[in-house]
Parts: C-alpha cells; structure tokens; sequence
C-alpha cells in the first residue's frame, strides 16, 4: 500500500483529520493534522473513523476500493496538484473521481464525499506524505541503473 493511513482519523463534528497518539481510559488522544497541530481527547461520544478503514464504492465485483488506493491514483495521475479550481462545482469533482476512478458508484458516492476526498487528499499529501511511493521509484531507478551497469560490462 503506498500511503499508511492506519492512524489518521476523521472525527465526526470536527473539520479536519487527526493523528492517533495513544489512547486513554475514556477516548484516545489525538492531535490535529494542521500547520500548528493541537492535541485534544476524542471521547467516546465522538465518531471516529481511522481512514484506513474507509473505502470508495465502486461497480466492479470488489465493491470498494480502499482510500489509500484512490490517494495514491490521485498522486499518481496528478502528484501535488489535483485539476480543481478555487470554486469547484459538482460536476469538477464527479470529473475528477471519474477520471481517478472510473468504475465508481455514482448513486453511493455522494458530491460531498468528493469533496472530503479532494481536502483529505491535500491534508495526507502535506501531513502525512507519500513516502513509501517515493522510496519504491528510488528502488526501480537504482535496479534500472544496475541493470544498465551489466549490460555495459
């Protein structure tokens, strides 16, 4: 999997995404992921969803496909910078999941779905990062730059 979303949480009534720090008796203590990060507790009267949990629909026999799957189709295709302008309308982020997913449901996948894609993405890009992606091109070029080594030798 290119990007360990295992303990970054969404909380339900709060903007944003939160890093999981360690749990305490009565929630888990998270910190915000955020140019200055605050640390909170999340109670148990708070809904919690790690995003490693979270899964897109789709039409195709699997049913889902993981979020980390869909960042890392976003990353791939498009790297820092998604094709959405300041002010998107509906139909820019159904374009976008179409073009990024094109076996998506339509009737399960909401606009305001994408629009928590299209801001988690940035969030995960800027806080979390995509670093096995980069270390697993840093491997392919150093195996290509051997095999060319003994091809000349």
């Amino acid at each position: 999997m290119p990007i360990d979303l295992r303990q970054v949480a969404a909380i339900s009534g709060m903007s944003g995404l939160y890093r999981v720090v360690k749990p305490t008796r009565t929630g888990v203590i998270v910190e915000s992921l955020e140019e200055n990060p605050k640390n909170l507790v999340a109670q148990a009267r708070h809904r919690m969803s790690l995003l490693d949990e979270i899964s897109i629909y789709t039409t195709d026999e699997e049913g889902t496909v993981p979020l980390a799957e869909v960042f890392d189709l976003m990353h791939q295709k498009y790297g820092d910078e998604l094709p959405i302008s300041d002010k998107p309308e509906s139909e820019d982020y159904k374009n976008l999941l179409a073009d990024v997913l094109p076996e998506y449901d339509e009737e399960r996948v909401y606009v305001s779905d994408m629009k928590k894609l299209v801001n988690w993405y940035y969030i995960v890009k800027d806080y979390v990062g995509f670093t096995e992606n980069k270390e697993a091109e840093a491997t392919a070029t150093e195996s290509e730059t051997e095999e060319g080594k003994e091809e000349q030798a």
